[in-house]
């Protein structure tokens, strides 16, 4: 069976995420270097994560590592890779629901049907795993 068009995709955007994760975690580790300036696009994530020290550093490339495996999981139709991937989207569904009600942002809530269609595609699209059905 081929790779689901949807499913690449969404294979793609944990790439994306991984890049990202990876280069906030370079970014903490080494402040004034090279890639300094992308600090520029949202400066408040600096703030909110410099004071973390190593543990921000830590939590980034936790997060780098987790895109990847849900990256390569999707790609090769691993269940595992289907699983991740439903969790790294709960839990930025939660991230966005705790700063709705922490930070008083609702803006942060235009993530939520956008992750629960994620989420239902990833659902609906199981029969494609390499390592058996659903």
């Amino acid at each position: 069976m081929s790779r689901p068009a949807g499913i690449a995709a969404l294979s793609l955007f944990f790439v994306f995420g991984t890049v990202m994760s990876g280069a906030t975690a370079v970014m903490l580790a080494t402040p004034g270097g090279p890639l300094d300036p992308v600090w520029r696009l949202r400066p408040s994530a600096r703030e909110e994560l410099a004071p973390l020290g190593a543990w921000g550093v830590l939590l980034m490339t936790t997060v780098a590592l987790a895109c990847v495996a849900a990256a390569v999981g999707l790609w090769t139709g691993r269940r595992a890779g289907y699983r991740l991937a439903a969790m790294l989207l709960l839990a930025n569904l939660l991230g966005d629901l705790a700063n709705a009600i922490v930070r008083g942002d609702p803006r942060t809530l235009l993530g939520a049907p956008i992750v629960a269609v994620l989420l239902w595609y990833l659902r609906r699209r199981q029969p494609y795993l390499a390592d058996g059905a659903a």
